[in-house]
């Protein structure tokens, strides 16, 4: 069957199954879900703030989403709707409507590293929603999201008594990776997973540890001794150097095969160490760091220059995702806990984050700052097909 291809977000959302009991509904489920989620684009933090913004905007609202006249959900309501969600549900929603969102517009210069890649980036990463942690719901979320363009393509939560390392094969799952580099950090760097990967047609890009002792006393002791290099090695190794935040920072990545043929990892074409110098422009201050790695790609597949920005753009999930769910909108401060409520609330941060940068948004907090100045903007966003600026 083909994925459905819906043409705005209110829609995704009517998908969602009501889990409520005939008696006693008073609104409409869609209704509902679409007048939480017009409040979290508004900037609106947690649940009461979110039924506070919902009353003192009825008159504009209600016309908009078919409320009779002096209607409203209570804060209560919508609690009651967002804990009872069926998140499963509310998950693939959204993922197949991120997926009919066309690519943002190109950034503009310096924004970000910007290189032409054969592939697409997709990192993955988990999660721990903190607010709902500091009150024991213990809920940790690992998501995928496109390293280009910062859209989250898939999420689901850990399961209790688990880890990220048992979640992470569920998303990837039933995924055609062909064409894709999927990276991750340290704790997510296993021998099955990067064998699923491989299995399902993409390439892996892994930061090695010490949870990989093996893996990586080898690959520390080929660069602390690296063989003689050949005329194939010319350009085994790339530099990248920026100037911002107070900092300049140089960035060094070196590659090499020389491993190939000892490892006892699957489908390995290369081993990486990247080393990253920091001076703190004000004190003269210098950090450095070196950290190690293990890739698909051939030497032939990638260059160093395309290893080190497959490398950088990991980062795109904790920057454009999780700092901005956090930060901007306030998810680690939260004290939302029962229920599904949690990762529902997350579910469709990470949908409006995707519909708001494939309008052409760049800064969430002005965007977050525009909706909520006017609400029916809200309610535009989410019932209209994705209008750049």
């Amino acid at each position: 069957m083909d994925a459905p291809q819906y043409t705005n977000l209110c829609a995704a959302l009517a998908g969602v199954p009501d889990p409520r009991q005939r008696r006693g509904q008073r609104y409409p489920w869609p209704v509902l879900l679409t007048l939480l989620a017009a409040a979290l684009v508004s900037g609106q933090q947690s649940l009461r703030a979110s039924g506070q913004w919902v009353a003192e905007h009825a008159a504009e609202l209600g016309p908009l989403v078919g409320l009779p006249p002096g209607r409203v959900p209570s804060p209560a309501t919508l609690r009651r709707a967002v804990r009872a969600v069926d998140v499963a549900a509310l998950e693939a929603q959204l993922t197949a409507f991120v997926a009919t969102l066309p690519a943002p517009p190109p950034q503009p210069a310096g924004e970000r590293p910007s290189l032409p890649l054969p592939w697409t980036g997709l990192a993955l990463d988990g999660k721990a929603v903190r607010g709902a942690n500091r009150h024991g719901a213990k809920i940790h979320l690992v998501g995928l999201v496109r390293h280009d363009d910062g859209h989250v393509l898939r999420q689901v939560a850990v399961a209790e008594k688990s880890n990220e390392i048992t979640a992470a094969p569920r998303v990837l799952a039933g995924r055609d990776l062909r064409g894709t580099v999927t990276t991750v950090d340290a704790q997510l760097t296993q021998r099955a997973l990067a064998s699923q990967i491989r299995d399902q047609g993409g390439h892996y890009l892994m930061v090695v540890k010490a949870n990989q002792p093996e893996l990586l006393a080898a690959i520390t002791t080929l660069f602390a001794d690296p063989p003689l290099p050949s005329a194939s090695d010319a350009a085994a190794s790339a530099s990248t150097c920026d100037k911002g935040h107070g900092r300049l920072e140089v960035r060094t990545l070196e590659r090499s095969a020389a491993l190939n043929a000892y490892l006892d990892w699957p489908a390995v074409g290369q081993v990486l160490r990247r080393r990253c110098q920091r001076v703190h422009l004000a004190t003269g201050e210098i950090e450095e760091e070196v950290s190690y790695g293990v890739t698909s790609l051939a030497p032939a597949e990638a260059s160093a220059t395309q290893l080190e920005a497959l490398w950088r753009g990991h980062w795109t999930i904790e920057n454009r995702v999780h700092y901005v769910r956090d930060v901007t909108w306030g998810e680690d401060a939260g004290q939302v806990r029962r229920g599904h409520a949690p990762q529902a609330l997350a579910a469709l941060r990470n949908g409006l984050l995707s519909l708001l940068r494939a309008c052409g948004w760049t800064q969430i907090a002005d965007a977050t700052r525009h909706y909520g100045a006017y609400a029916p903007r809200a309610i535009q966003l989410l019932s209209s097909p994705p209008l750049r600026l």
